[in-house]
């Protein structure tokens, strides 16, 4: 089992957004002194979900700072950016990190952002599956045409080849976002494993890993490759000495980032969308994750791998919103944890 931290680089009202990116890039760092695994980087535009707007460009610079821990995206967006300079900077980052970056990717969402960038809602509808064949054929191949209705262009060299690394990996591993099935079957067929939502719980993430193995073999991935799939589970972690308290403080501070974060995203196309209510979701959150004493949480985490098949994590620690709160709570997961699972 492999655990490792999810950030979002959430604003909660009052923060300064310098103060927010500086508490991102500390529980990073801190991940890794405390023995984590992983750290993985969301994106987000004009919104104060998370005020991160290139998972890459963090990730960049936390692989500057780090030596061991792995350092991904979750994710990177490809309805608003080109596959092809996705690909490129992945491959530099997996070349000069020693193979330590892993890109996950997904279409994002109906947002404004597809306007502002140029994409279109096209991009966001039918745009992502010659994306992803695109992105994942320019990190595995020496040279790349682009033959598809989005991006056209004649063949090019592949600069740098993210297989010519010290390392013996063919290249940066590649997640891919899923939340319909849909989504599963395009990850499935290449043999992609899945980063699984923090919404959904045990039961519906153990649905999803059994579709994606059906799809898998259907398509003729060998069994030691549908056996090995790696999915991420992402997740809430919040650690205290009693459940009550770690309850408390998420359910105090995450209802007014969430009622103004999510509240801010604004649809391309005015179609209607339904808010979740902040704190019923927060509740939802702490009954589905690891958010109480540290035994609660190990055992909890070992539940859901055993459940679900999943053997990684990524959780959000920043639910408290405080920058020493959330330093503590990544160090007790590391320290209290983590040891109970090994």
């Amino acid at each position: 089992m492999h655990v490792g931290t999810f950030v979002l680089a959430a604003q909660f009202p009052g923060q300064g957004q310098g103060e927010v990116l500086h508490r991102a890039v500390r529980s990073a760092q801190t991940a890794e002194e405390v023995g984590l695994d992983s750290v993985w980087l969301a994106e987000h535009h004009f919104v104060p979900y998370g005020i991160c707007p290139s998972a890459i460009t963090l990730a960049a610079l936390l692989l500057g700072r780090t030596e061991r821990i792995r350092v991904g995206t979750a994710v990177t967006v490809l309805s608003t950016a080109h596959p092809v300079a996705v690909g490129e900077q992945a491959a530099l980052l997996h070349l000069v990190s020693g193979g330590r970056f892993s890109l996950g990717v997904g279409r994002g969402g109906p947002w404004v952002d597809l306007e502002v960038f140029g994409a279109g809602l096209a991009a966001y509808e039918e745009g992502f599956p010659e994306s992803l064949d695109l992105l994942t054929r320019w990190l595995r191949e020496p040279s790349v045409a682009g033959r598809g209705p989005r991006h056209g262009f004649r063949e090019v060299t592949v600069v740098p080849r993210p297989g010519e690394s010290l390392t013996d990996s063919p290249g940066p591993e590649v997640v891919v976002a899923c939340t319909s099935p849909a989504s599963v079957r395009l990850a499935a067929e290449r043999g992609l494993p899945m980063l699984l939502g923090m919404h959904v719980g045990d039961e519906e993430k153990a649905e999803m890993v059994g579709l994606w193995d059906r799809h898998a073999r259907a398509a003729g991935r060998s069994r030691d490759e549908v056996r090995d799939a790696a999915h991420v589970s992402a997740g809430v972690c919040q650690i205290a000495d009693r459940r009550t308290d770690a309850v408390e403080t998420l359910t105090k501070a995450m209802p007014g980032w969430l009622r103004q974060g999510l509240g801010a995203h604004v649809t391309v196309d005015g179609r209607a969308r339904r808010m979740r209510d902040p704190l019923e979701y927060t509740e939802l959150l702490c009954g589905l994750h690891p958010v109480g004493t540290p035994r609660l949480c190990a055992d909890r985490l070992a539940a859901t791998s055993e459940r679900t098949g999943v053997s990684r994590f990524a959780l959000l620690v920043e639910g408290s919103g405080d920058l020493a709160a959330t330093e503590e709570n990544v160090r007790r997961l590391g320290t209290e944890v983590l040891p109970r699972l090994r």
